[in-house]
């Protein structure tokens, strides 16, 4: 693996840089900033998709032929690293990087015809309908019942249950959904991947707020909801071959070593001007600075596991279950990342205002500044990076069964 850039790389970076420095407005970047969640708020993030779909970049990770702009995985990366150093939000995941790749690789061209342009234009904005109560981290036991209904009406799957932890749903006008076709075989052979229209009857929204006052998630409800046969993807009971392929690129479908590093680098300049409460600066505390080296070196580790995939990617391998390390590595280090900014704020960084959002004309004043109220809200929206897409310990067995194989 050649870690140095070609000079059509560094020409590309170069171009890269250039577009950031012009398009990439304070309002929207000030706004990333002062976002808690992973998953940053339609208004920041839809306006931002806009600028990038007019340039041709918004689909960067999707094939040439699809509407994406025929990166290499090294481009992609280049792409990633300078939107993180820059400060630019986070895209809008559920549509570009997770349903998208099912569509263009497993969807009927009459799918891919409607949905793709719909996920670019941002007409469609996407929720993800796989957790259910009761069902915790073992998905395959999910409950939501799909039952097939043929008469005058059409052909047609009726839905009844509910999903629990959906992000963004109570945005989202779609949403891909597992559901159970079949009951009586192998609990993982009768689930089948559909697309749901989130603005019929039958449908309840109901918010749940996070401890850190974030309204991102929510608990769905289906009550004899109707979706088209022609919106099932693959057949009817190919959903957990389908979910496999998705929460691959979920957890390896971007690089998190970028953001994380940009991250430890503003924290460790601001321990520069940090009072240690002992006359000196937090920069200067042996114990602060093997922190945050310690921190930079599981980054850089990161960042080469990444780089490996993104080698093997170009030579035509598929990401595989080392993805699955990527999200236990990158899960860690997010949350040791954020603790280090509350450790470095101290007790102004307890701060937490429930109001949001943080950013914008109408945010509410800072007790001290912007960075420590948004701290703590983050800090505690991250404790979720170790449960949500697979539990720690659901990718610590995935890695033990098919990585190391144990």
């Amino acid at each position: 693996m050649d870690l140095d850039l070609s000079p059509e790389d560094r020409a590309f970076r170069a171009e890269v840089r250039a577009f950031l420095a012009e398009h990439l407005s304070e309002d929207i970047r000030a706004g990333s900033a002062a976002t808690p969640s992973v998953f940053v708020e339609p208004d920041i993030g839809q306006a931002w998709n806009a600028i990038l779909h007019r340039k041709g970049w918004l689909a960067y990770q999707w094939p040439r032929e699809h509407g994406g702009p025929g990166w290499t995985p090294v481009q992609r990366y280049i792409f990633e690293k300078e939107c993180a150093e820059a400060g630019a939000p986070n895209l809008t995941v559920l549509g570009l990087k997770l349903v998208a790749p099912v569509l263009y690789t497993f969807g009927t061209a009459a799918q891919k015809a409607y949905y793709l342009p719909r996920i670019l234009s941002g007409e469609d904005y996407w929720c993800q309908g796989f957790s259910e109560p009761g069902s915790g981290s073992d998905l395959a036991s999910l409950q939501c019942r799909a039952e097939r209904v043929t008469d005058a009406a059409g052909d047609r799957y009726i839905l009844n249950g509910s999903k629990i932890w959906t992000t963004h749903a109570h945005w989202a006008n779609r949403m891909f959904c597992l559901v159970r076709t079949d009951s009586s075989g192998h609990k993982n052979a009768g689930i089948s991947f559909l697309l749901v229209d989130m603005q019929q009857k039958g449908i309840s929204v109901r918010p749940i707020h996070t401890l850190a006052g974030d309204h991102e998630v929510n608990q769905v409800f289906l009550e004899d909801v109707e979706v088209p046969v022609s919106d099932r993807v693959g057949e009817e009971g190919d959903g957990w071959k389908l979910a496999k392929f998705l929460l691959e690129n979920e957890r390896g479908g971007s690089c998190h070593a970028p953001k994380l590093a940009y991250d430890l680098s503003l924290i460790a300049a601001a321990a520069a001007e940090q009072s240690d409460g002992h006359g000196g600066r937090l920069a200067n505390s042996v114990d602060w600075r093997r922190r945050v080296a310690r921190a930079r070196l599981d980054v850089e580790a990161l960042e080469m596991i990444e780089l490996k995939i993104l080698s093997e990617i170009a030579h035509g391998q598929a990401p595989g279950p080392q993805t699955s390390l990527v999200k236990l590595l990158a899960s860690n280090l997010r949350q040791e990342v954020d603790l280090l900014a509350m450790d470095l704020l101290g007790p102004a960084g307890l701060e937490l205002d429930t109001r949001r959002p943080l950013y914008g004309p109408n945010a509410p004043p800072p007790v001290h500044s912007r960075a420590t109220q948004v701290a703590a809200a983050r800090y505690l929206n991250s404790r979720a990076w170790t449960i949500f897409g697979g539990t720690n310990e659901v990718q610590a067995g995935i890695i033990a069964r098919t990585v190391l194989h144990l």
